[in-house]
């Protein structure tokens, strides 16, 4: 008897200790991790602030195969919400503050526990990369909270290795979503023609990019200069092409709507575009693709017997890469005049 009474005084010195142990420990905590993308901010904020991307990239959800995931029907934005449930365990995620390619504030709530806080910052770094820093915190956390934690290992280490895990996946997520691209033959069509104003240089693959920019904001500037009006998308007509030697002779040009007489020694000139039959292609993707599609353009010329017109082809730019962050995103239709 005096040995059981014994030992129920020391288990019950044991559970006091315990729970005075548990009791003082920190009635919060914080976890932060950061990561730096290869990408536009844009990019990377656009990805993380839908929740519809989130299953491929977690961490949580790639750790745990049974997790059920439910969306709400907006799946960004102010109130978007993504639940999860996996066995017994439910919780959800709830953005409730948004400032566009900087910061976004989400409520994270698990069972029957107090809300946590979630940040997401993003920081542009000049070489056009993006640092990601992704915070959980909570406060006034209940005594049996903290027991769980005492018990299921360090919060910082186990909330850490999966907030460090889900930037490493994002990152290859984003890296590989900028890389998707896809050429198509639309085949044979019309071309209206029209007034254009130009600028012609040559260049290689190596600085072709500087120099359009360079050519394209000679041509808008003496346009501006001159009140003339742009009509049309730019675009860009290829005197010659050598791609073995990555080497071109161009004319980056501005459609304008009637013919303007250019005087002095402008280098800036007005020429005329006729009414023409072409073979068309589309690519949705990085510049960086252009040879490969203009290769399939010629390919596809040569394998269907086309007849080359002498008007030299040309390439047009649909949208412009500093509103569409995501080069995958990128529409350049390629004309190829046909008798």
């Amino acid at each position: 008897m005096k040995k059981l009474k014994y030992l129920l005084f020391l288990l019950l010195i044991g559970i006091i200790g315990t729970a005075i142990y548990v009791a003082v420990q920190p009635n919060d905590f914080k976890v932060t991790r950061s990561h730096t993308i290869p990408a536009p901010t844009a990019v990377v904020f656009n990805n993380v602030v839908d929740f519809k991307n989130w299953e491929f990239w977690s961490s949580w959800v790639e750790t745990n195969p049974e997790l059920q995931i439910t969306l709400s029907e907006e799946t960004e934005g102010l109130n978007a919400l993504l639940s999860w449930q996996v066995k017994d365990d439910k919780g959800s995620i709830k953005t409730t503050e948004i400032t566009k390619n900087t910061l976004v504030k989400q409520q994270l709530q698990f069972g029957d526990y107090p809300p946590s806080e979630v940040l997401w910052e993003f920081d542009s770094s000049a070489d056009g990369s993006t640092q990601v820093s992704w915070t959980v915190s909570a406060k006034d956390l209940p005594f049996d909270y903290k027991f769980y934690t005492v018990f299921s290992g360090d919060l910082e280490e186990e909330i850490g290795g999966h907030l460090e895990r889900s930037l490493k996946n994002l990152d290859s997520v984003v890296v590989h979503s900028m890389k998707v691209y896809s050429v198509k033959i639309d085949g044979v069509t019309e071309y209206g023609g029209g007034f254009y104003m130009y600028k012609t240089t040559s260049a290689t693959g190596v600085n072709m990019s500087d120099i359009m920019d360079e050519q394209y904001h000679a041509v808008l500037s003496y346009m501006t200069n001159q009140s003339i009006a742009q009509t049309g998308k730019p675009f860009t007509i290829y005197h010659s092409r050598d791609s073995s030697r990555n080497e071109f002779i161009m004319s980056q040009a501005i459609p304008v709507q009637n013919k303007v007489v250019v005087t002095g020694n402008s280098a800036v000139l007005c020429g005329y575009m006729p009414k023409i039959r072409v073979l068309k292609a589309t690519l949705k993707g990085d510049y960086r693709y252009l040879p490969e599609a203009w290769e399939t353009v010629q390919n596809y010329l040569n394998e269907n017997y086309m007849e080359r017109s002498d008007v030299l082809p040309f390439e047009i730019y649909q949208n412009d890469p500093k509103n569409v962050p995501n080069p995958a995103d990128w529409i350049t239709e390629i004309y190829f005049p046909i008798k």
